[in-house]
Parts: structure tokens; sequence; C-alpha cells
């Protein structure tokens, strides 16, 4: 049986001043619930993404859902982890619950408070989702781990810096008309491209306006099996999602193939009998421009080396032929590592019930997700449809 988003709720991302985890995640659950016109008490399971790592001193967080409602006292709760797809591995877990028949119903969480950590402890934390004994002294932090995977690049398919000025330049167009956004402002290609005292290069060619912000935020959505969504305003389908995870070490891997990301792509395509062409649009794991140009090769957009032709070429952008993130992606939106995922999920789900207000896609009806944790360590591909 298939399960389908019934309801949503999303939080404004950014510095949040006076939020706690607590009550991000009862403000969404509670938004969410009442979207989908859901009582607490006829939810089955509840699962929380929650990455942490030291980002909240509130550690064993997935009972504070039940906060939401007292309804919702001693239904199981569980706080699911995957690095920065810790968002998708909660709804991977509540399809399984589904799909299980263990009930009809599931509300899933995602949350994360970054911004009260220092910038010291925010680096230190963003790293251990990379194989520490190789990348635990990479400078800049994960920027680091990123900017070695554009150096690389660079050198081996030549320097494709306009490229990455063009993604994060089409990722602000696009935050603009996305109210949840934390940066919402169009900078242009030529602030992007060059560095500068207010874009100051980072890490390898990467500047500011190549990595996705510290981020505060939560998002929520109801999931429930066909026979619980009959009687739901709005249904929108799972036809896939599919999990692929790969080795922790770089050295492992040739890193700029994106293998993770292009099998779990594969498979999801595969299993749904489509091909990109019959995407409306996709959301995409941006945390860095030069994840989005891999993406494009792994997903098979362009060929390896050449995911600056989809660039170029205005594919991407919300009026190509394969809109990526017309929501802004991470690199506007804002990551909040935890909420990540479920946000993807509830924008997609927002485009295609034509909910999405400015950042509509026009005759949106099946669309693709790819998020990731670590470097295309945990690859998470759902796609989804609108029924009702």
């Amino acid at each position: 049986m298939a399960s389908n988003i019934i309801g949503w709720a999303h939080t404004k991302f950014g510095k949040l001043s006076g939020e706690t985890v607590e009550t991000l995640i009862t403000s969404v659950a509670h938004e969410a619930l009442t979207h989908a016109a859901v009582d607490a008490a006829d939810i089955d399971a509840i699962f929380l993404g929650h990455f942490n790592a030291g980002f909240s001193a509130q550690d064993f967080t997935a009972s504070l859902v039940l906060e939401t409602d007292h309804a919702l006292r001693f239904k199981p709760a569980t706080r699911v982890e995957n690095a920065c797809a810790t968002g998708t591995a909660a709804v991977n877990q509540a399809l399984f619950w589904l799909e299980a028949n263990k009930g009809r119903t599931a509300l899933v969480v995602g949350v994360e408070q970054m911004t009260n950590a220092s910038a010291e402890d925010i680096g230190a934390n963003l790293l251990k989702a990379s194989y520490l004994p190789e990348s635990g002294t990479t400078g800049a932090g994960f920027a680091g781990v990123f900017g070695q995977i554009a150096d690389l690049y660079f050198q081996t398919y030549g320097d494709h810096s306009d490229a990455l000025a063009s993604i994060a330049a089409k990722a602000h167009s696009n935050g603009v008309l996305n109210p949840y956004a934390q940066l919402r402002k169009d900078l242009g290609f030529d602030f992007c491209r060059h560095e500068s005292p207010q874009n100051p290069r980072v890490a390898g060619p990467l500047k500011r306006t190549d990595c996705s912000p510290v981020s505060d935020g939560a998002a929520a959505i109801v999931i429930a099996s066909d026979d619980f969504a009959v009687c739901s305003p709005r249904a929108v389908r799972f036809r896939a999602n599919v999990h692929v995870q790969d080795f922790l070490p770089l050295s492992r891997r040739d890193i700029l193939r994106f293998e993770g990301c292009n099998i779990a792509w594969r498979k999801a395509l595969e299993t749904t009998s489509l091909s990109l062409d019959d995407l409306s649009f996709v959301e995409t794991h941006d945390c860095f421009t030069i994840a989005e140009l891999l993406e494009y090769e792994a997903m098979g957009l362009t060929k390896p080396g050449k995911g600056a032709t989809a660039v170029h070429e205005g594919w991407t952008r919300r009026d190509g032929k394969l809109p990526v993130n017309p929501s802004g992606g991470l690199k506007s939106k804002g990551h909040p590592i935890g909420a990540t995922g479920v946000s993807m999920h509830a924008l997609t789900a927002m485009q295609l019930c034509g909910d999405a207000g400015d950042m509509q896609i026009s005759n949106a009806t099946i669309a693709g997700i790819y998020n990731m944790g670590g470097a295309a360590v945990a690859n998470y591909v759902s796609i989804l449809e609108r029924t009702r």
C-alpha cells in the first residue's frame, strides 16, 4: 500500500532568537496536524530527525514531540540521525513503519538549532559528518572538505567558477520568492562570482556565496496510508523512496562521481519507470555549490565533467527544462541539519498541490528530491506525485 503526505508545516529558517528545540518541534507538529486535519490521537507513530552533534544541550529529543498534544502520550516516538540527510532518514523510517502495516499514520518532524553555538563549535560539529581520521584536521571545517572536492574538480575538468557563481545566483534569486528562506536577497552573478570583503574566500575556490548558511528551523509532515488518505483534503504519494549508503572515507571512493547519489537516482527512476524528463522540478542538496554541480552529473542530467552545461544553458532555472531548487535550496533557504530533508518534502508537496505561492512552478505534477548526508555518503531520493 502506498504512502502519502497529507499535511505539512514549516518555520522560517535563520537565526530564530527566543526559540528552543522544543518550541520549534511543538509549533510545527501542531501546525502539521492542523493542516492535515488529523487529531493527535489518530497518529500511530512519531519520527524525529535531529542531528545535534553538540548544537543542543538537550539530547534524547524524540519525546519532545509529545509536548505538542497530550493525546500523543504513549505513542511510539523515535529519533533518527544520518548526518545532513537526517530529515529524510526520519521520513524513510516512517515509510517503513507504514509499509509494514504497523499503523496508518505517522508524524515526521525535523529540527535543528545551530546559531546558539560558537563559530568554533559549529565547525567542529559539522566536521563530525566526515571521516575524522582523514578529515578531522581539515581547515575551514566541512567547507574545507568540499573546498578540496572543488579543487579536485577544477584540476580534473578546468576552472568552473562561473558555473558555481551561476548556481549561487540562481539559488538567491529563487530564495527571494520563498517566505521561509533565511537569505532573501537577489545577489546576482557578479557578486557571487567575485571575491570581495563581503564575499570572502572560505576554502579552495569556494567563497561565502558558495556555502549554505548556519540555520535554526523546523519542518513537519503527516504521512498516511492510502486507506487513511482517502478522506484527506490532499494527498501527495511517494512513487519512490530510495536510500543508498556509501563508504565514509573519501579515500575509498572517487568523490567526483558521487556514486551513491547516482545509484539512488537510478534506482528511484527505474522503480517508477520514469526519466528526468518526466519530473516537473527537483529539490537537491546544495550544501555547497560544487555539490549541486556534481549532483547534475550524478543524476544523469549531464555527463561527468559537463555539469556546467546545465547551468550555462539555463536548464535548471525556474523556466528551464528541469528547474532545480525553486525553494532557493539549502544555499538560500538555509540548512538546519535535522530539518532539511523534512523541509524538502514539505516544500515539494506544497508545489505539487499548487500551494507554493510566489515560488510556484507552473503545472507541477511529479518531482524528485535528493537529500545527502556527508559528502555523498548517505543518499536519499524521493519521487513524489500529487494524487489529490
